[in-house]
């Protein structure tokens, strides 16, 4: 009889947290998620990698610490994610973690797999310009899915939502403040010509990412 009362509040206690963890997720919502992070990837490995367009945000703060410290991204990367994660948990909640921990396991599982493939774009190296705003158009729109269905791809949408919500910004704005204060610091050590396309392609994504999210 003790049995068969464990076993019983064993599954009302597991039937509890699987509800606490599904809370606020649903399959069109995963699958949104799945897709956006697809996107997303695609354009970065396609298309930012190949021609040396640079990221704002904690991407670009990241190659910034990794170039004049000498630090491998292995360890700044899960250091800035982490510190704005915290952040954003305190002014968006644990719904948004939760969210944003499918969402950014998305994103990686994602570029592992277009890691596996040979580009599947042409190299837009000697057309920066295009490029750019190709770039920003899959960033943009794969970013955008996510953020609508309330997570995050990593620790510089964190960041973003973060300050709209404290600032009351449109999250484009919250993007461009943060894109701009990291590629000025870039300055220090990639051209100006480089940082003028990377400043195309983060407003051309900021900008679809704040459309698609009020969409």
């Amino acid at each position: 009889m003790n049995i068969s009362r464990r076993i019983l509040k064993l599954k009302r206690r597991m039937t509890s947290i699987y509800k606490k963890i599904m809370d606020g997720l649903t399959l069109k919502k995963i699958l949104l998620i799945l897709f956006g992070a697809m996107i997303c990837t695609f354009g970065i490995h396609s298309i930012h990698q190949r021609t040396n367009i640079t990221e704002g945000g904690a991407i670009g703060l990241m190659l910034f610490i990794g170039h004049w410290l000498k630090i491998s991204p292995a360890y700044i990367t899960p250091v800035l994610d982490i510190a704005c994660y915290l952040l954003a948990f305190k002014f968006l909640g644990g719904r948004f973690i939760k969210i944003s921990i499918i969402s950014t396991l998305s994103v990686s599982g994602f570029y592992k797999i277009w890691e596996l493939f040979p580009p599947m774009l042409p190299d837009l190296s000697t057309h920066p310009l295009i490029a750019a705003v190709l770039g920003g158009i899959f960033v943009g729109i794969g970013v955008g899915l996510i953020v609508q269905q309330g997570g995050s791809s990593g620790g510089d949408d964190a960041l973003a939502l973060t300050i709209s919500h404290i600032s009351h910004w449109k999250l484009s704005r919250s993007y461009l403040f943060t894109d701009i204060v990291v590629l000025i610091l870039s300055l220090t050590y990639i051209p100006v010509m480089h940082i003028v396309f990377s400043l195309i392609t983060v407003t051309v994504s900021s900008h679809l990412i704040d459309w698609i999210k009020e969409y």
